[in-house]
């Protein structure tokens, strides 16, 4: 079926379309913490994440989402901990499927002014409030499972 599908569910696994994101995190004592940031339009949590960028490696693509996205900066890992995939609504109205690659960045810096900050709020959470505030079921399984390594 083509990339104009009316509905989510229309959307078969060959029109994905490939995305990279950063899992920021870092350490509060003994409880491993997560970063979501809202989306722009539907203000859902989600991680910062982007299509890929001529000259960037996957990783340098999601850590640079991540600065934009989110205004922090740290150590990404160069191997993803997995992929989720969710529906993009598209501005016609329609929906692509994207397939995203998910990189870990130990997140050393924040900033307090970033590119899109007049766009999204950042939440510092606990590995159980991210799943449960995330609406992808195959991000939260991702979420989950990165809590528990």
């Amino acid at each position: 079926m083509g990339g104009d599908a009316g509905q989510a569910g229309d959307i078969e696994a060959e029109d994905a379309r490939a995305q990279y994101a950063a899992l920021p995190f870092r350490h509060a004592g003994d409880r491993l913490e997560i970063l979501l940031i809202t989306s722009r339009e539907t203000k859902r949590w989600v991680i910062p994440k982007g299509w890929p960028m001529k000259r960037r490696t996957p990783p340098e693509t999601a850590a640079r989402e991540a600065f934009q996205e989110a205004g922090v900066k740290g150590r990404i890992a160069e191997a993803p901990v997995g992929t989720y995939r969710y529906c993009k609504r598209r501005m016609d109205g329609g929906y692509r499927l994207c397939e995203v690659e998910v990189f870990p960045l130990e997140v050393l810096s924040e900033s307090d002014t970033w590119r899109e900050q007049a766009e999204r709020e950042r939440w510092w959470c606990s590995v159980e409030e991210a799943v449960a505030a995330v609406e992808e079921p195959e991000l939260k399984s991702l979420i989950q499972a990165f809590g528990t390594r």
